[in-house]
């Protein structure tokens, strides 16, 4: 199969006049997420099959216009396009294996969260039973689908992407990674990992607020203009982490290593617990153990991946 060109870049198709035909699409798992995507292909006018182990889940989108298939084969049956969104891979090789011989020829766009390699194996799988195959992480919270700030990636089945794409921006945009299908899983792991980290820094900055009685609310008026304007060195220590030089004249790992030493120090004084603080400030420690004291932050991802010395 051919490299997209467009892999690595937002993908944006046209939306479809009302004179062109959209193509059926079934859904598969109707929790909130599953729910949403179907919601959304309503709305733009897709005849939209849906299916859920609980049948009850289906009765709101029945009443939007929502066909209800009775079998995962009936539901597969339906459409050339098969969307399935459910709580992990088992479920979806459980679900899938119920289809047979049906979904030869069709295309599965799997949306269920997972790691890079089970979306390789599913890949795999899929092209054995003659199955186009787009593995999609999807980085947005249910109420958001079909909204500006629905963020969708996908890897894998390229054919997929040019041939049902407007059908996928009815979830919102769409980010096309390219043919690997375990990138879209890493990319959405990797950004949760960005997103945790920042909300675990804030849990703790408002813990240590909060243990001298102010109020939370108040301080995100600081809070986020301050990692708003943090933000901005990220792009730089991207840039030292792909050159592999991390010399800097900002803020090196052994003022760090201080800095830490305060943080640890001010915990115990306000009575909260280091658990945020401290795997930072051994990994600095470590950092600055190994020669490295001189170098920026961004030397902490080389030592993310390597063992630590023994």
């Amino acid at each position: 199969m051919k490299e997209n060109k467009q892999s690595k870049h937002t993908v944006h198709h046209e939306s479809n006049p009302a004179n062109i035909k959209r193509p059926p699409v079934t859904v598969i798992g109707l929790g909130m997420m599953g729910s949403a995507l179907a919601q959304a292909l309503l709305k733009e006018g897709y005849r939209t099959t849906v299916w859920n182990r609980s049948a009850d889940k289906a009765a709101g989108l029945a009443a939007q216009g929502a066909v209800v298939a009775g079998t995962v084969a009936e539901a597969v049956a339906a459409s050339p396009l098969i969307i399935i969104c459910v709580l992990d891979y088992g479920a979806v090789n459980e679900i899938l294996e119920q289809a047979g011989d049906l979904l030869d020829g069709r295309a599965i766009v799997n949306l269920t969260n997972g790691t890079p390699a089970q979306a390789r194996q599913m890949a795999a799988w899929a092209a054995e039973q003659g199955i186009e195959y787009l593995d999609g992480g999807i980085m947005a919270v249910p109420q958001m689908i079909a909204s500006p700030g629905a963020l969708l990636l996908y890897s894998g089945s390229s054919k997929i992407i040019d041939t049902y794409g407007p059908a996928l921006e009815s979830f919102g945009s769409t980010k096309y990674l390219g043919q690997d299908p375990g990138l879209a899983s890493l990319h959405d792991l990797a950004l949760l990992s960005a997103m945790y980290g920042m909300f675990s820094g804030f849990f703790h900055a408002v813990a240590m607020i909060r243990s001298e009685q102010l109020q939370a609310e108040s301080f995100t008026s600081l809070v986020v203009p301050w990692l708003q304007a943090m933000s901005a060195s990220l792009p730089l220590m991207a840039q030292a982490v792909d050159a592999g030089d991390h010399q800097t004249k900002v803020s090196s790992l052994h003022i760090n290593q201080t800095g830490f030493g305060h943080f640890i120090d001010a915990c115990r004084e306000l009575g909260i617990s280091t658990e945020l603080m401290t795997p930072i400030q051994e990994l600095i420690n470590r950092g600055v153990a190994e020669g490295y004291g001189t170098d920026g932050l961004s030397r902490l991802v080389e030592l993310l991946q390597k063992p630590e010395s023994v």
